[in-house]
């Protein structure tokens, strides 16, 4: 009896292994199947329309999510039930919050004061969408955008009247065509910067980065492309309205700024070349601030060029309606200043004239003694954006006349990918070369991610990017072979400032604070990037705000990838929701269980209607 029992205890233990065993399985199973089904719904495939053609983006691409261009004759969405968020009046179709022209009134005009950044208080912001014109149409392709832009996108033919002999834009039908000419280049800019070529060479690598003061509609910056040098170009808005509006309606990088009282906001040592073709700032004036000022952005050995007044003067001081005493007193003055900022003046040829910054301070040394000023600023920090000083930036220390201070720069396109010397020599806190080789791995994988959820970002349909949180430019660098460019934004204050880094690399950007408006028009950018931006600002400002102002500067039909936690997200979506905006929050590339998850929106098309008065 003793035996039967222990057997038959043996065969209910067994058994009881068995189901449990099974039931473990079962729920293993179903756990599985469940996680299946909710990764299968959260990035279900979706059709892309490219003209009548159709793209499938893959298995992680973002449902529901419309990229294709609906206008004209398409439907405006105006007529649809009104949001939480109402329509601005169409006059406001311009705004731009902080260079408000009527707000600009209540400032001094000395040193142009009025013209730099006056933003409103947060009783004068805004709570309404801005409205594209009552005809709006996605602007032309890159490179087609170089030469065209639509009419009633930009409504404005003054420019085409008065700069009509300089060939800087013309009206043809419904649209406006750039030739690429400038006050100094009738020619064309082609021709023009052949001129400069064959003083200073530009294909050769070593010139990436440029800075254009007074741009007009950035046909230099245009056409420095074709040489892969890409330019920051800045223009206020004044009396020639929207010249940067129409710039980046171009497919070209530019910003809306000033020389002014304020530095510029980049970092210092960012540019390879600097350019001023008659820009009409006094360089000669205010113990040569704004020449002071080129300096601190200038590389070590960069260059930099001037053409217009006072260069070439005896020929043209009559077309100037200026004396010939008064433009050799100017051509002495700027020339002067140059000589105590210890540059060197390479060449003077025909209407251009070109000085280069040294690569080192060892031999000005010397030559500060006799002239005295301006003298080296004492405890600067040569990045931060405050009042210009008439001092003079010091570059980092050398060892031998031959070494660049700061450190050598590679050539590109090798530069977007070397280490660059602000994190070869440490100064940049916290980041070493092994995190700048992980950084870039990372964003590799992250644009595979991309690609799969916004087939459209590779496809030739988004040239204006901007990068509202860009630490070490690793998306731009992954973007870099992609008929795009991307405005790098290093948040103000941030734990690190690497905007050093980001030109270093051989990208653009500017320093901002996003409790403001940023200095551009609306409609300027098709893409918007955020990785991290509402965690840093949620306690210091309203998101819908930001929002707002992200709905203002995006185009029509223009998309936004935001990387955050999950309750952030949440509460950026609920806001979306209210803008006309269509999203859906994804998972990260690694899966569910990472608290970081990426929300993919895209701005519906629709425009303002003109009432009968208007």
């Amino acid at each position: 009896m003793a035996k039967e029992h222990s057997a038959t205890s043996k065969f209910h233990q067994m058994e009881s292994k068995r189901r449990r065993f099974a039931w473990i399985l079962c729920v293993s199973g179903l756990c599985i199947l469940f996680y299946a089904i909710g990764s299968w719904q959260s990035s279900s495939g979706v059709s892309y329309k490219v003209g009548c053609r159709s793209i499938s983006p893959g298995s992680a691409s973002a449902a529901g999510l419309d990229f294709q261009a609906h206008h004209p004759g398409g439907f405006n969405r105006t007529s649809l039930a009104t949001t939480d968020f109402p329509a601005c009046d169409l006059k406001y179709s311009e705004y731009t919050p902080c260079q408000d022209p009527r707000r600009a009134r209540k400032f001094k005009k000395m040193m142009l004061k009025y013209r730099e950044r006056h933003c409103p208080k947060k009783n004068e912001l805004l709570h309404c969408l801005i409205p594209a014109p009552p005809k709006y149409k996605n602007p032309f392709r890159w490179p087609r955008s170089r030469d065209y832009a639509w009419y009633d996108n930009i409504p404005h033919r003054e420019l085409s009247i008065e700069k009509a002999v300089q060939n800087w834009i013309q009206v043809e039908d419904d649209r406006f065509r750039f030739p690429g000419g400038g006050t100094m280049f009738p020619r064309g800019a082609d021709a023009y910067i052949d001129d400069i070529d064959a003083l200073v060479p530009l294909s050769n690598g070593d010139i990436r980065t440029a800075l254009d003061t007074g741009c007009g509609v950035a046909s230099w910056g245009a056409y420095l492309l074709n040489r892969d040098i890409l330019t920051m170009s800045f223009a206020p808005r004044d009396s020639h309205e929207a010249q940067v509006q129409f710039a980046l309606e171009r497919g070209v990088p530019a910003i809306i700024g000033v020389m002014a009282t304020e530095r510029i906001p980049y970092p210092a040592r960012a540019f390879d070349m600097a350019h001023c073709s008659r820009c009409l700032i006094p360089w000669n004036k205010y113990d040569g601030l704004y020449l002071i000022e080129v300096d601190r952005v200038l590389r070590p050995g960069g260059y930099w060029i001037l053409s217009g007044p006072p260069i070439h003067w005896k020929k043209y001081y009559k077309g100037w309606e200026r004396t010939q005493d008064d433009l050799r007193q100017e051509q002495y003055e700027i020339e002067d200043v140059a000589k105590r900022l210890c540059w060197k003046k390479v060449v003077e040829k025909g209407d251009l004239a070109i000085w280069q910054k040294p690569i080192n301070h060892i031999e000005c040394v010397q030559s500060w003694k006799v002239y005295r000023t301006p003298h080296i600023c004492i405890n600067d920090s040569p990045d931060s954006a405050w009042k210009m000083e008439t001092c003079i930036t010091p570059l980092p220390d050398v060892t031998s006349p031959e070494e660049v201070a700061g450190g050598a720069l590679e050539k590109w396109p090798e530069r977007a990918f070397a280490v660059p010397p602000r994190i070869r020599s440490g100064s940049v806190p916290g980041i070493t070369v092994q995190k700048f080789h992980e950084d870039n791995d990372l964003w590799k994988e992250r644009l595979e991610n991309y690609k799969q959820i916004v087939p459209p970002l590779t496809k030739g349909w988004y040239r204006n990017v901007m990068d509202m949180n860009s630490n070490l430019g690793g998306f731009a660098a992954a973007l870099v072979k992609y008929p795009l460019w991307v405005m790098n934004v290093v948040p103000a204050d941030p734990a690190r400032d690497t905007l050093g880094v980001i030109y270093e690399r051989g990208f653009i950007g500017t320093y901002h604070d996003w409790c403001e408006a940023f200095s551009t028009y609306p409609r300027t950018y098709d893409l918007i990037h955020a990785d991290g931006v509402f965690s840093i600002y949620q306690h210091r400002c309203d998101i819908s705000d930001i929002l707002l102002e992200l709905d203002r500067i995006l185009r029509p039909e223009g998309t936004v990838i935001l990387r955050d936690t999950m309750d952030v997200l949440a509460k950026v979506q609920s806001i979306t929701q209210r803008m006309r905006w269509k999203s859906q929050v994804m998972d990260h590339e690694s899966g569910s269980f990472n608290p970081e998850k990426i929300l993919v929106a895209v701005k519906t098309y629709w425009t303002a209607q003109l009432t009968q008065q208007q």
